[in-house]
């Protein structure tokens, strides 16, 4: 397809809201690091210039995603892959280690983040596998391939420690159901998080006892005729509270001391409203300033360069994680629904690019981009505003950092070209 071809077809609706998120979170980084001693926004000694540069890189590489043949993703998707898993494995050899995280190659100029690389890498490795005439999701031997070329990555991840980025690449679940994997593996991974999280509030007895009278409500309230597998729901009982009771032990053995006292304050493990409220301000300080932050900007919020707390940096790494403060605060409650709301229409626009694609290789790996952006989005923004525990990943296109910026530039782009290509695209 020639580039003038690929011009008309691409969904510059897509590529507009891009923009927009870029040019948005620009401003922001200009401001959640501006000092008055700052003169040119193309100063690259400072934070703003390196993200400009960034920038420009981004948009250069997404030129060259929409110029190279749409085959050409697929027919080297798995060489991506097992590149992006080499670097992955070579950080534990020759990672530079950055706030306790050994996940970047320090190459002078530049600090190269490989798991930011691997989540489109990733999602064109399971979308080649899913699409392949010879893989039946059905069968439990695909099954359980396909979720090996999703855990690879986030195993190798887990131990730099970076638990943040691991939960991303495990959003990819969500292209398995959407492709026919059996919803009842949904239903125990949802039974398992309730269970844990039930288990960390109220302890195992509780949940014994609840789930038994849960049983016995259902044996009672059920049709005559309907016969009880006794010994599957024996199992499954005796599993539940097996796994409850290792839910503690994990807790204390497994997380390290930051990752429980995050989950006490999420979970309001401590019921002295005094000491809560000091954990808050302590463990929580992240999020308990982003949250201040967010209040003190009101509808319209103060103002560009106004915000007090980003001006006194207040907010740890709020040009990073916490750059949805830096709206809040000087934009307000305008500012930072114009962000969702932009997200939202992304999204959205994604998922009916995806379900228009003629070749199953394009449709699986568009669900891919939108389940990688959407984990981000919620789970980002959840932490700023304090309703999910704080597990450390960028907002996509607006958090400061080159590597991620060029990977959800990746991530987008090839889907772009994919679907500028359906026309061309057979079974």
């Amino acid at each position: 397809m020639s580039g003038k071809s690929v011009l008309k077809r691409v969904d510059w609706l897509t590529i507009f809201i891009f923009l927009m998120l870029i040019t948005i979170g620009w401003v922001n980084i200009y401001s959640s690091t501006f000092s008055d001693s700052n003169s040119s926004i193309f100063d690259f000694n400072e934070l703003y210039g390196k993200q400009l540069f960034f920038i420009g890189v981004s948009l250069l590489a997404a030129f060259i995603f929409l110029s190279l043949e749409a085959h050409f993703y697929e027919r080297f998707s798995s060489l991506l892959y097992i590149i992006t898993m080499v670097l992955l494995l070579g950080l534990f050899l020759f990672g530079k280690t950055i706030a306790g995280a050994t996940s970047w190659y320090d190459l002078g100029f530049f600090n190269l983040q490989p798991s930011e690389l691997a989540k489109f890498a990733t999602a064109l490795a399971l979308a080649k596998y899913l699409s392949d005439i010879q893989t039946d999701i059905k069968r439990t031997k695909d099954q359980l391939f396909a979720l090996l070329i999703i855990l690879i990555p986030a195993l190798l991840i887990i131990p730099q420690p970076d638990p943040g980025s691991a939960i991303v690449f495990l959003a990819l679940v969500f292209v398995l159901f959407r492709e026919g994997f059996p919803l009842f593996y949904l239903g125990i991974a949802l039974l398992a998080i309730i269970i844990f999280i039930t288990t960390l509030m109220f302890g195992t007895i509780w949940v014994s006892i609840s789930l038994a009278l849960i049983i016995a409500t259902f044996l009672l309230v059920k049709k005559s005729s309907f016969k009880v597998p006794i010994l599957p729901l024996s199992l499954f009982f005796i599993i539940t509270i097996v796994f409850s009771l290792s839910v503690n032990f994990v807790f204390e053995n497994v997380f390290e001391q930051r990752h429980r006292d995050r989950f006490s304050l999420w979970l309001r493990l401590e019921k002295d409203p005094e000491k809560l409220e000091e954990i808050r301000k302590t463990i929580g300080y992240n999020t308990y300033q982003s949250e201040k932050a967010i209040e003190s900007g009101g509808i319209f919020g103060k103002g560009f360069l106004e915000g007090t707390r980003t001006k006194g940096d207040f907010v740890p790494e709020q040009h990073t994680d916490y750059i949805f403060s830096t709206v809040g605060e000087e934009w307000g409650f305008a500012g930072t629904a114009t962000v969702v709301i932009l997200f939202t229409i992304l999204l959205l626009r994604l998922v009916h690019l995806a379900e228009r694609q003629k070749s199953d290789f394009s449709r699986m790996y568009g669900y891919g981009v939108i389940s990688i952006l959407l984990i981000h989005y919620f789970i980002n923004i959840g932490m700023v505003t304090g309703i999910v525990p704080t597990v450390g990943i960028p907002l996509p296109f607006f958090s400061y950092g080159g590597s991620a910026l060029l990977g959800f530039t990746a991530l987008l782009f090839i889907f772009l070209k994919l679907d500028a290509n359906r026309l061309n695209e057979w079974h």
